[in-house]
């Protein structure tokens, strides 16, 4: 059984927790990328399929490549940040189900190509998720962003991986207050929420 997070630890994780535009100059290393996503491959996804595939920018050459494909609007936080995350799903998954769902061959339950690519675009999207609770619990700050050429990333860094899918990409440091604004509203919980 789980035990209850502090107030400091869910104003971490969730109340005060922002999307960043900009960083402060504190570089992110390559054990602090280990140590994001070794509590980001713990979050559960189904069958245990772990699609996403993420690739780590920490060199400026790297960014600036990223940066081409963002929108004008956010290619100047990608070159800006002290690092950059593409993150992809594999449609592709089911072969490593062997590995990582070794109690049964799930393989067949995966073998309908489009029900396969939902499946990995979903489960990889929770693992995105992840990605962005992991990085606020050991104290960075991400931006996430949709707002990029998809297919020009794809060519650009999965071009030995036709199967990968870039969905999200994101910045990664510690955020720079001033590079936001107010935080937008929240709907209260009877907006959007029923309870039978």
């Amino acid at each position: 059984m789980g035990t209850k997070l502090t107030d400091d630890a869910l104003d971490t994780l969730f109340r005060a927790a922002r999307s960043y535009n900009g960083y402060v100059d504190e570089p992110v290393t390559e054990a602090d990328i280990h140590e994001i996503y070794e509590l980001v491959k713990m979050g559960p996804t189904s069958a245990n399929q772990q699609p996403a595939r993420f690739v780590w920018l920490l060199s400026q050459e790297g960014k600036d490549r990223l940066a081409g494909f963002a929108s004008a609007n956010n290619a100047s936080k990608v070159r800006e940040a002290p690092a950059s995350v593409i993150v992809a799903y594999d449609t592709e998954f089911h072969e490593h189900l062997p590995e990582l769902f070794p109690h049964v061959d799930a393989r067949p339950w995966f073998a309908e190509p489009v029900a396969r690519e939902r499946h990995a675009f979903l489960n990889a999207t929770l693992q995105a998720a992840y990605f962005i609770m992991a990085a606020r619990s050991v104290g960075f700050d991400t931006g996430p962003m949709t707002g990029f050429d998809n297919a020009g990333v794809d060519g650009a860094f999965f071009a030995d991986q036709p199967h990968y899918r870039s969905f999200m990409i994101s910045t990664l440091g510690h955020g720079d207050p001033s590079s936001i604004f107010g935080r937008l509203p929240r709907p209260a919980f009877d907006k959007f929420n029923t309870i039978l």
